[in-house]
């Protein structure tokens, strides 16, 4: 972590983010324009370098957005390239180190509630790990948090309430749900889907929750986000392809970035 934290900082100086965001398949554009400057991940010590899914740029940027402070992941690492948990999370503790107090995680996900429409956002009430593993698993570094770290808050209520009244200023309907993670990289089976949506999910995804985990277990509050891009796997009879999640991502990424900008003017 220290050879990681010397080379971020030979860039970012007195920049200390106050935030850090997430940004999910085909929602990179926020970084783009607010970018003062970015440091490929393929260049940081010890950082995981991006395996290359299409809608992910894989740098980290720094800027100030709305007035705030803040680091973004153009691109995330995810458990079904490879990498291990301890990989996938890595970017968490290092934006704690940097000093973010407060994360806003983005993703891209299919439907299981079927009150939901393709190009809903969802604010991430709860969620359900069902990748097989947890990033926790290991020896705990006591610096960061305990060894079992409670989990019936990991999306901070008081946030959930900023996200709502920003969503009510700008017009958006936003969704409530619980986010489902599964390892991928297949789509679900119509048997999974209805699974989970007996067991309570209203959208499902294959990243998020290792990232929310670790945030949690760090103490960084956390906002969770899901751009609903398609049907889930026997939601409808449409086949599932990635080209459909980037486009419909694409689609309303204008939504999404004014979102996130009155987030941050109103987070505390």
């Amino acid at each position: 972590m220290r050879y990681t934290l010397d080379y971020i900082k030979t860039y970012t100086e007195d920049f200390e983010p106050e935030i850090g965001i997430i940004l999910g398949s085909g929602l990179g554009e926020l970084a783009d324009k607010y970018q003062e400057f970015a440091i490929p991940y393929k260049q940081i010590p010890k950082f995981p370098h991006l395996a290359g899914v299409e809608g992910h740029k894989g740098q980290l940027v720094f800027g100030n957005v709305a007035g705030r402070k803040v680091v973004m992941m153009q691109g995330r690492m995810h458990y079904y390239e490879g990498y291990s948990m301890e990989q996938v999370t890595y970017p968490i503790r290092v934006m704690k180190e940097l000093g973010v107090k407060t994360l806003i995680i983005t993703n891209a996900s299919g439907i299981v509630n079927k009150s939901f429409r393709p190009g809903d956002l969802m604010v991430i009430t709860d969620h359900i790990n069902f990748m097989g593993t947890n990033p926790l698993i290991g020896r705990n570094n006591s610096k960061y948090g305990t060894r079992f770290p409670d989990m019936s808050e990991v999306y901070d209520k008081s946030l959930i309430k900023i996200v709502d009244a920003a969503g009510r200023l700008l017009n958006i309907n936003l969704r409530h749900g619980v986010y489902m993670a599964t390892s991928g990289p297949s789509y679900e089976t119509p048997a999974e889907i209805k699974m989970a949506r007996t067991m309570g999910a209203d959208a499902v995804g294959m990243s998020t929750v290792p990232e929310a985990i670790v945030a949690n277990h760090c103490g960084i509050k956390i906002i969770g986000l899901s751009c609903l891009t398609n049907y889930a796997a026997g939601v409808s009879s449409k086949k599932l392809n990635h080209e459909e999640v980037l486009r419909t991502a694409n689609e309303v990424k204008d939504k999404f970035t004014a979102l996130i900008m009155m987030i941050l003017q109103n987070i505390k």
